[in-house]
């Protein structure tokens, strides 16, 4: 069994730079974040004048996700960022996150070798894509892209990022809607994929108020993606934050779904070096199957 530590060592508009005491510091473009990080227990790296030169700081209420930002400094209302060719807007978000998962550019840059190194057309299906960093990846290299989630004001924001990414000219469908539902549409009809990204949430809710949640939902999801695959897939890729699953479980899983396709499954953690210390803090446990 292949188990990596992924990081994602060629950001520059964005750095890890200090963490402990339960939160992390941040810097996203030229604006410095804390937000809570419940996995910091150690001690903090850096003096405390730094983590109070800050421009905005999350403060979390009692609920999972709830709370609010407190501006330190004058914060624009979003700005953009650029990893790697892709340009996409973030902003601070009642939920604490931005727009972007850092630590996923791990992945941005294996779907793009895949699917340069395939040399054949390929079909993508992002499955709760969220603001679409991974769908430009998939584009910018050379497939053709579904795109799918349960939120408008998402989608919208990753059509925003299309145009910023100067790839309004490739091809992407751009889909709200629940993500089993859409799948097991896909597959009355007959439509094939050669690779499947998938990135679900722990709860939440499809727009006409279908119910995901993950433990539950998952089987059901990843036998409807089986139904949808070409007969030479190329990769398929199952990320999944705050759940109680590791990434043992996760490498059975897609072993198990795919082994008659022949092919290589690694599993492991998402992480981001922090710039301090050099500590790697773990943000979510993944595991792809390439067939290259």
């Amino acid at each position: 069994m292949n188990i990596l530590l992924l990081d994602s060592p060629h950001w520059k508009d964005y750095e890890l730079l200090d963490t402990g005491a339960g939160w992390k510091l941040e810097r996203f473009g030229p604006y410095r974040l804390v937000r809570p990080e419940a996995q910091a227990m150690w001690k903090r790296g850096r003096p405390e004048e730094t983590w109070r030169d800050v421009h905005a700081v999350f403060r979390p209420t009692g609920e999972e996700s709830g709370g609010h930002w407190e501006l330190k400094h004058k914060l624009p209302e979003k700005w953009t960022l650029e990893y790697n060719g892709l340009r996409f807007s973030v902003t601070p978000t009642p939920g604490r996150h931005l727009g972007v998962f850092p630590e996923t550019a791990a992945h941005w840059d294996w779907y793009m070798e895949q699917i340069r190194a395939a040399r054949r057309p390929i079909k993508v299906l992002n499955l709760f894509g969220y603001t679409g960093i991974a769908t430009l990846a998939a584009a910018k290299a050379g497939a053709a892209v579904t795109h799918v989630d349960a939120s408008k004001k998402s989608v919208i924001w990753a059509r925003e990022n299309q145009d910023l990414s100067g790839l309004t000219q490739r091809p992407i469908r751009w889909i709200v809607d629940d993500a089993l539902k859409f799948v097991q549409r896909e597959a009355r009809r007959g439509v094939k994929y050669d690779a499947i990204i998938l990135d679900p949430p722990k709860f939440g809710r499809g727009p006409k108020g279908e119910v995901w949640e993950v433990y539950e939902s998952l089987p059901h999801l990843l036998q409807a993606c089986y139904a949808v695959l070409s007969q030479h897939p190329l990769f398929f890729s199952l990320t999944m934050y705050a759940v109680r699953a590791s990434a043992i479980h996760l490498h059975q899983t897609l072993d198990d779904m795919l082994k008659s396709f022949g092919g290589v499954t690694q599993a492991g953690e998402l992480v981001t070096r922090e710039q301090s210390q050099g500590r790697l803090l773990s943000h979510a446990v993944y595991a792809r199957w390439s067939h290259l």
